[in-house]
């Protein structure tokens, strides 16, 4: 028995034979492309502000404002859209909200003016945080026993493609063919995603007596407040570092601007790596596997504090700081594991903290940057950020064995959120 296996508090797996079958990968593989197109919508932006400045005639900082508006979008979308899915097929639920996201950036190619692309991106970032929750809930209860974080993991790994692959050709299509073309890019790919849902994932009827105040419940659950806060806290670091990857290396470390998709890519293939093989140690070890991501984010910030200067080094460090990104599939796990009856509201809620923690750790690498601290600073930044997030950790551990009847249900099931033994 690990140190974790105590009132609700265990840290790995059932183990079962149980072998996933071609429906279920097929399934994955249908929400992933989803999960794909909102990673290309989300971060398109940011390649293409020139472009969007000169077509609305507007700043390169308002420009920037329309990804804030975005993550707005986000925010206030999981909660007011997981209240809307409660009740209702989680499986046509992702239907309509991968095609309102496909709708949402048609229409922002389509934008007239400033105000218009602020209302349209902002409507846009709406699905984002709900379809990655439900997604999440219905991988999960699909998936085998053993293989929940996998799972999980596997639909999130469109994001991890969408920033190896997605992004820097949506980039080169719009500064080719102009922005809006990367818009309808990727409306027409969350398109394809949303026929590819409604044939290859199976149908999920309503929750039966799901409940509105089920989810809300969520609000005064501590054990999941502190889960949320162990990713809006903890992977802060991976944001500050990349945030301002770009600028670094090409102060400190020599960089040309031709080099700089490769760096990019470094960190996109650190995502990928990460997700496939750190779900597998998530679904031997849930919370031994939190912990360890904290503790290495630690190293990994740290040391690309020290080498910076050195571009070889910084390359591979940048790789390894991608890796952290596994801490959110885990987490996402976790928190089906404490819930309850609010599954759809908590799994929604864990993108809002995300985007937080993007937010928070780009705020505070520009702080850090702007005291004239330098670019390197922002690794000791993710340093604090992750021991934060390991302090947020222990907290729940230690929450959770004092107050045992605050764990909504160990290894609960996914659909119910009842406990599955």
């Amino acid at each position: 028995m690990t140190s974790f296996e105590v009132q609700g508090l265990s840290s790995s797996s059932v183990v079962s034979n149980e072998a996933p079958s071609a429906t279920f990968f097929i399934a994955l593989l249908a929400m992933g492309l989803g999960s794909f197109a909102i990673g290309v919508g989300e971060f398109v932006s940011m390649g293409l502000l020139p472009e969007i400045s000169s077509s609305l005639s507007i700043s390169i900082p308002q420009a920037g404002r329309t990804i804030s508006a975005y993550a707005l979008g986000v925010v206030i979308g999981a909660p007011l859209l997981a209240i809307f899915s409660t009740g209702r097929s989680r499986t046509r639920m992702l239907v309509v909200l991968i095609a309102l996201y496909s709708l949402g950036n048609i229409a922002s190619a389509l934008a007239p003016n400033y105000e218009a692309m602020l209302a349209l991106r902002l409507l846009s970032g709406l699905p984002h945080g709900t379809f990655f929750g439900i997604a999440s809930l219905v991988a999960a209860s699909l998936a085998p026993s053993h293989m929940r974080t996998r799972a999980v993991a596997y639909v999130m790994l469109g994001l991890s493609i969408a920033t190896l692959a997605g992004v820097p050709i949506a980039t080169a299509l719009g500064q080719w063919l102009g922005w809006r073309a990367a818009f309808v890019l990727v409306g027409g790919i969350a398109l394809v995603s949303a026929v590819c849902i409604a044939k290859f994932v199976p149908y999920e009827p309503p929750q039966v007596g799901g409940r509105v105040v089920d989810e809300l419940s969520m609000f005064t659950n501590r054990q999941v407040w502190i889960t949320l806060g162990i990713g809006a806290i903890g992977s802060g670091g991976l944001f500050a570092i990349y945030s301002y990857v770009k600028p670094t290396l090409m102060s400190l470390a020599g960089l040309t601007e031709m080099g700089v998709p490769f760096v990019l890519a470094l960190f996109g293939a650190g995502m990928v790596t990460g997700n496939i093989f750190g779900s597998r140690m998530a679904d031997r070890d849930l919370l031994g596997t939190i912990k360890r991501c904290l503790i290495w984010s630690m190293i990994v910030c740290a040391v690309f504090a020290l080498v910076a200067p050195n571009l070889w080094l910084a390359c591979v460090t940048v790789f390894c700081v991608g890796t952290v990104v596994v801490i959110g599939p885990a987490v996402q796990i976790r928190l089906m594991d404490v819930a309850g009856k609010a599954q759809t509201m908590a799994a929604a809620m864990n993108h809002s903290a995300f985007n937080f923690a993007n937010a928070a750790g780009a705020f505070l690498g520009g702080l850090v940057i702007d005291a004239g601290l330098g670019y390197a600073a922002t690794g000791w930044v993710g340093v604090l950020l992750s021991m934060a997030g390991m302090g947020m950790f222990y907290w729940m551990i230690i929450d959770a064995r004092r107050n045992p009847e605050l764990i909504g249900s160990a290894g609960a099931d996914p659909r119910t959120g009842e406990a599955t033994s």
